[in-house]
């Protein structure tokens, strides 16, 4: 964990320096009350022996603000010590001061008694000082807990990345086995064709590496990877036997989602559907926004035995990937629908890139 430290000067400086002026002339104009009432005739001299102790208060404040935030225990020694420290060095320096100011004005300057001088300023001094300290630690304790919230939250926001990253991971070497499952097929029946498979299934991961290191993209890009590899699927089981709609409004595809948030249910279908049936396969892809939503839904239809309602591992990454990226902002609807399934997403509809 790390310590809090003084903030940059050009932050708190003019700040403070403000602070110090408005007390001196709070002062001030406090003893220049008294002083009047008392018959004094230079009215300067309020002036100076206030602003001659503020002056020495302020680096002192800060000496002991330092020292403060150096120590992690204060024990009633150094307390004591440090107050003794604060009250020497602000009545030899206030008072070295104002003898000096009296001095180049060619004016008498007559204190008060040693033993009355002591005591007062040694009671005002130790008001002082316990005020400086508490205040002091007040600050530190505020900062440190704005330090640790910090942390924290640094801290979930790395966990939530390497969760999404490893979710993330889980798509392709998923997706990417059973393509090459299937490509095998075909390399015994139609090598040509086998290797036009191989060339789109290529260019499909590089764009896949591309869309995972980006982490969000727009629903446009997330397009970009299902439309080819619904037509590499095509290719490999005949555009009679999977039928592809896509339907997605401009509003939609400029929102923003999880990269690779379709492709894996996308392939599902491929896996679960077109592989184990000899019938004819519908696969129907739409999106809307409506106001700020994005809704997103994939159906397949001509399936005798549709999949567990369930859905299986992929399921369990989709949730976890939005609940991960939105909380409880999204929804994940997946069941039976007609002869065959239907995945309802609902999320923001943003359009930010971060």
């Amino acid at each position: 964990m790390h310590r809090p430290t003084l903030p940059p000067l050009r932050r708190w400086l003019p700040h403070y320096l403000g602070l110090l002026l408005g007390l001196g002339l709070l002062l001030s104009l406090a003893a220049w009350q008294d002083y009047r009432q008392a018959g004094g005739q230079q009215h300067w001299e309020p002036f100076l022996w206030e602003f001659s102790s503020v002056a020495w208060v302020g680096p002192l404040a800060l000496l002991i603000h330092l020292t403060i935030g150096r120590m992690r225990d204060l024990a009633w020694p150094w307390l004591l010590l440090g107050a003794l420290g604060f009250n020497l060095l602000h009545v030899s320096g206030m008072f070295a001061l104002r003898f000096a100011v009296y001095s180049l004005l060619d004016q008498p300057y007559q204190p008060d008694p040693l033993p009355d001088l002591l005591l007062y300023e040694g009671a005002k001094d130790l008001v002082s000082f316990g005020l400086i300290v508490g205040i002091s630690r007040g600050i530190w304790a505020v900062q440190q807990a704005n330090l640790q919230a910090q942390e924290l939250e640094r801290t979930r926001r790395e966990l939530a990345e390497a969760k999404l990253a490893r979710l993330s991971e889980q798509v392709q070497p998923h997706f990417l086995f059973n393509s090459l499952n299937l490509i095998a097929e075909v390399m015994h029946q139609d090598v040509e064709r086998a290797d036009r498979l191989l060339c789109d299934l290529a260019q499909l991961l590089r764009q896949s590496l591309a869309a995972q290191e980006r982490g969000l993209h727009r629903l446009e890009d997330e397009l970009a990877l299902v439309t080819p590899f619904l037509h590499l699927m095509q290719t490999r089981f005949g555009a009679e036997r999977l039928q592809v709609q896509i339907d997605v409004s401009p509003e939609a595809r400029a929102c923003m989602l999880p990269a690779l948030l379709l492709l894996a249910p996308v392939e599902n279908v491929i896996k679960h559907d077109v592989a184990r049936h000899q019938g004819r396969v519908q696969v129907q892809l739409s999106a809307r926004r409506v106001l700020d939503r994005l809704h997103i839904q994939l159906d397949n239809d001509g399936v005798d035995q549709p999949p567990p309602v369930d859905g299986g591992l992929g399921l369990r990454n989709l949730r976890e990937r939005l609940a991960a990226h939105y909380g409880d902002l999204a929804r994940v609807d997946f069941g039976p629908a007609d002869r065959g399934m239907r995945l309802r997403l609902e999320l923001p509809a943003s359009r930010d890139l971060a």
